[in-house]
């Protein structure tokens, strides 16, 4: 079987997972609080981090090394287009959001609210919560930006870009951080995104202490 050690509101994590249910491979779920640094999980990635995959009798870390390692081993469905010039527009938006989105939004909002609760780090900082409150409202535009062009984030069908943005906003929207009125076509996207099967598993998360609002796992918002 393989095996995923995660946490459930990464969205680093939760990219991999969307990953492998849009290809339809089983995997157990083992949630991992890699902020302790016990010396299993450290032997299986010694950067101290999740995702971690096993897989195959391999041990996979990163989440983007992980998804392209799932994408070369089971290209059916793809989640990468074949063209080169279309491949680097996925990797760069994959990027996107799993640096700049990451850093200016995500770490700002949900390490803030939820991440230092569970670890016992104190308090949130209002500071970088009014930040990160301020910076997604940009993101957004840009996405709705990309969608007013395209079907899907980097062209006309769905890839890893949509699946890496994906994961970022639904971590923040179980926490009620974002404005879906603020942009009618990224909402409509991610309404179109989290109706697939491969967000089922994403919607049923539950973290003790953090109960997910109403329409968190409405598909009709």
């Amino acid at each position: 079987m393989n095996r995923l050690f995660h946490v459930p509101l990464s969205p680093f994590c939760r990219k991999v997972r969307l990953s492998l249910a849009e290809k339809r491979i089983e995997v157990e779920l083992v949630e991992e609080r890699y902020w302790e640094q016990e010396p299993d999980f450290l032997r299986r990635n010694p950067a101290g981090k999740v995702p971690v995959l096993k897989m195959g009798g391999n041990t996979l870390a990163e989440s983007g090394p992980i998804c392209e390692y799932i994408e070369e081993v089971h290209p059916e469905p793809p989640l990468m287009p074949r063209e080169p010039l279309a491949r680097h527009e996925v990797r760069r938006l994959v990027m996107w959001f799993d640096d700049k989105f990451h850093h200016e939004v995500t770490s700002k909002l949900l390490y803030e609210r939820v991440n230092k609760k569970i670890m016992g780090m104190g308090y949130p900082e209002s500071k970088n919560v009014k930040m990160g409150a301020q910076k997604i409202k940009y993101h957004l535009d840009y996405m709705g930006w990309l969608l007013d062009q395209r079907r899907w984030l980097a062209g006309d069908v769905m890839t890893l870009a949509d699946f890496a943005a994906a994961a970022h906003l639904s971590s923040l929207d179980y926490i009620s951080d974002v404005d879906w009125n603020r942009n009618a076509t990224v909402k409509d996207w991610y309404a179109k995104i989290k109706s697939r099967p491969a967000f089922r598993s994403i919607l049923a998360d539950q973290v003790p202490g953090f109960p997910p609002p109403q329409h968190y796992a409405d598909l009709d918002f």
